[in-house]
């Protein structure tokens, strides 16, 4: 594969995702969830034609996936890969702070998916209460054997999986500037955190709803005070 070959598919790559129509539309579906294109189209506030072909676009460059039901065709990010990428695109769109966390609405600033894990304020509370536990190592991002005992006491598996992914990896919050937890241990705190009706999905949005119960849990399993 020459130089000439990759610099071609990253302007490509990046021509996708620069057109704001797009940027919206994949931004969208960062919440892990599949959209049909007129469910898109609506997010976008653009003709349903417009949608189709912005997404054809964005089919082209492996970005998304469509995933055909029944009469319906639905789309969604094409791997965790593209959603890592586009997270950290998130990160850099400016330095400054204050300026994402004013422009950011609170619920979403508080808590939200990023792709299959969580992110937000809370995200990165659990992230750096790990960290002081001494459940996590922060040079190394693998668990101490006090962390795999009480994580897995709790239904978050502790063990990597056969995968590519990594097991676990600093993300960078794109609302926080902090790290919040990624890889496979992220992906397996969340599905706990909603199986046990800790944090409830939004439907029309990215935004985790932190229920009560687990408010509680936070601070009788993690020792973690929410204000």
């Amino acid at each position: 594969m020459d130089d000439d070959f990759l610099e071609r598919r990253l302007a490509a790559v990046a021509a996708a995702v620069a057109d704001k129509t797009r940027a919206t539309m994949l931004c969208a579906l960062m919440d892990g969830r599949a959209y049909t294109a007129t469910e898109l189209s609506v997010i976008a506030d653009v003709a349903a034609s417009t949608a189709s072909s912005h997404l054809t676009r964005l089919l082209e460059q492996n970005l998304i996936d469509c995933v055909p039901q029944g009469r319906h065709r639905y789309f969604r990010i094409a791997s965790r890969q593209v959603a890592e990428a586009l997270e950290t695109l998130m990160g850099l769109v400016s330095t400054n702070k204050a300026m994402i966390r004013s422009k950011t609405p609170q619920n979403l600033r508080f808590a939200r998916t990023c792709y299959d894990h969580m992110a937000g304020e809370l995200a990165v509370a659990l992230h750096d209460r790990f960290i002081a536990l001494g459940w996590l190592h922060s040079d190394s991002y693998s668990l101490s054997d006090d962390g795999k005992l009480q994580l897995s006491n709790f239904g978050v598996y502790s063990e990597p999986l056969a995968s590519r992914r990594r097991f676990a990896c600093a993300c960078l919050d794109w609302s926080e500037r902090q790290s919040h937890l990624g890889g496979q241990l992220g992906a397996a705190l969340l599905q706990v955190f909603e199986r046990q009706n800790w944090v409830i999905r939004q439907l029309n949005s990215r935004e985790l709803l932190l229920t009560s119960v687990g408010r509680k849990a936070l601070s009788s399993v993690y020792g973690l005070t929410i204000h």
